[in-house]
């Protein structure tokens, strides 16, 4: 018996030969993150560019305005890009949490937050996500369904992290109608606000034990993430960043719904933008 073409096919390590698209049928994916204001890293290009946060190197507004034009400039028809923990200007409670650690106003921060929806960045292709989806289709007809957060666990003075883990798993209230069987409402914690069918899945934080290992020998991720996508059969790739030294990629056959491509993307201590081939009806 034949064997089954591949649902997905992934490149972290390909030098200056950029393989060949897979043509119709298939939608390519390049996976960055943590560029940190740097705009001299090579990108290949792809269908959709996906950036897991940290676009800025200390959270300033002329930080972020370098990066925006430097992401405005490359060919992807799509981006979609995500804030990190060094993304001050674009955390609307930052100046309430943390006012000694920053020199931003709330003009930066207000300015910040409209450029990442203006004209330019939707001229662009560019779609920021802070806790919601937006759904892209191809020219196949495929609808690919993309949630992006930029929350964190809290380590050090930093935007869109959490301290206590009902922040992130948050907890679930039932209660008995006489007329209806038991009902569940989620809360509004981070995780819980994924929604079921989300096919691509782009976080900061990497989850717990899947590509983290920090320099210390720590695994860094987050385990209330890896809870969520325990529940998420559909989601086929996950990208985030954060843990500089665990860049790279793997395959998981026994994820729920079946193959999943998990991307630590993060490029400022090694490695190469990840490119993701994922067959669009698999």
């Amino acid at each position: 018996m034949a064997e089954a073409p591949p649902r997905a096919v992934v490149y972290d390590n390909y030098g200056k030969a950029v393989p060949p698209h897979p043509g119709q049928g298939w939608t390519r994916f390049v996976c960055i993150s943590d560029t940190h204001s740097r705009c001299d890293f090579p990108i290949p290009p792809g269908d959709v560019l996906l950036h897991g946060g940290d676009l800025s190197s200390w959270g300033s507004l002329s930080q972020l305005q370098t990066t925006m034009r430097w992401l405005e400039e490359l060919p992807h028809p799509s981006k979609i890009i995500i804030a990190g923990n060094h993304d001050l200007c674009l955390d609307r409670n930052w100046l309430e949490k943390s006012s000694a650690y920053s020199e931003l106003g709330k003009e930066d921060i207000h300015k910040a937050r409209a450029m990442m929806i203006g004209r330019g960045a939707r001229d662009a292709g560019i779609h920021y996500l802070e806790h919601e989806s937006t759904e892209l289709v191809t020219a196949t007809g495929k609808r690919w369904k993309v949630y992006g957060s930029p929350a964190a666990p809290r380590y050090a003075p930093g935007s869109f992290q959490y301290k206590r883990p009902e922040e992130a798993k948050g907890r679930r209230i039932h209660w008995q109608r006489i007329d209806s069987p038991v009902l569940t409402r989620a809360s509004s914690a981070i995780y819980q606000r994924i929604p079921h069918d989300t096919d691509i899945l782009l976080t900061h934080t990497p989850p717990h034990r899947i590509l983290d290992l920090a320099s210390k020998g720590v695994h860094a991720g987050c385990p209330y993430l890896s809870d969520a996508l325990a529940g998420l059969p559909d989601c086929r790739l996950h990208v985030f960043g954060h843990i500089h030294e665990g860049h790279g990629a793997l395959i998981d056959e026994g994820a729920p719904g079946g193959c999943r491509v998990h991307v630590n993307a993060a490029l400022p201590w090694k490695g190469q933008a990840v490119i993701v081939d994922l067959r669009d009806f698999p």
